[in-house]
């Protein structure tokens, strides 16, 4: 099976690897490092995102914001451009719903099809295929799309027909994500002002009814003496918590908690750790 993949950066580059042992992979990405590593496990690459979805019925996008998106898409050389009739996009990022949904609506005038498909998991279950996959669109594509699909995560959620509902039920993801990984930060920071071990009491609170995923996988980074490795940027955060404040707006939800949560990661990155590992969001609240 012919597939091809728009965007490898920290969480695209270890999906990209997990499908060169199952399909024919070619490759698009304006980071030239990431396309070589992938080309020498066997992959193929093309010089641009339209050249790239020439080369498969299947095109896989995975960029970080919907900005990115629009311009993999639609921009000069877009992936637009090289799609085939008949060809199934399917969206991997996290964009929210009118990304999504107006991508899907101006490929439908080329007869291409769109399955929403955002992830959840982070770069260490997408390097060991375990991510959850967020699907919805129609029977027929998913069905076209699964076996891909398949070598990226073990639990492939199908969250509604509608191209878009993937991406909402994300927003519900980030939300938790965006509280639980704050509160992290200001829980370790609060265990350090008490006078504690911080690293004992992460031990010891992560093994309890306080745990969350958030805590324990960012928990050790937060902590750590070395600089970690950005696995996960703050600019992340702030794309994702303001993607899920925007649509509480339109619909009106209170989201208190997640407007905190926001700020804070707005504040960090506004101190120049925009592009450091997202545990960082400890230190905005070290003083």
């Amino acid at each position: 099976m012919n597939v091809s993949f728009i965007g490898v950066g920290a969480i695209g580059l270890p999906m990209a690897k997990r499908l060169i042992p199952h399909c024919s992979v070619t490759v698009f990405d304006l980071a030239t490092d990431r396309v070589k590593e992938l080309v020498q496990l066997g992959a193929s690459s093309a010089e641009s995102a339209a050249k790239a979805a020439a080369a498969s019925e299947i095109v896989i996008v995975m960029v970080a914001t919907p900005e990115q998106l629009e311009s993999a898409m639609f921009s000069t050389d877009g992936a637009a451009e090289g799609l085939r009739t008949g060809a199934t996009a399917v969206i991997m990022s996290s964009v929210g719903i009118e990304s999504v949904t107006s991508v899907a609506d101006r490929l439908s005038q080329q007869d291409v099809h769109v399955v929403d498909a955002p992830v959840t998991g982070g770069v260490v279950r997408a390097v060991t295929g375990e991510l959850t996959i967020l699907v919805s669109g129609t029977d027929e594509d998913i069905e076209k799309v699964t076996p891909v699909l398949q070598h990226l995560g073990t639990n492939l959620a199908r969250c509604g027909s509608r191209v878009g509902d993937g991406q909402a039920v994300k927003l519900v993801n980030q939300l938790l994500c965006s509280v639980h990984l704050a509160v992290a930060g200001e829980a370790l920071n609060f265990a350090k002002q008490l006078g504690l071990n911080p690293g004992s009491v992460l031990e010891t609170v992560g093994a309890g009814a306080a745990a969350s995923f958030m805590l324990n996988d960012r928990g050790p980074r937060m902590l750590s003496t070395e600089e970690p490795p950005v696995l996960s940027a703050v600019d992340i955060f702030v794309k994702d918590s303001t993607l899920v404040k925007d649509a509480a707006t339109r619909v009106g939800a209170k989201v208190p908690l997640l407007e905190q949560a926001n700020a804070k990661f707005r504040e960090v990155s506004a101190s120049g750790l925009g592009r450091s590992d997202d545990s960082a969001v400890i230190r905005g609240f070290e003083g």
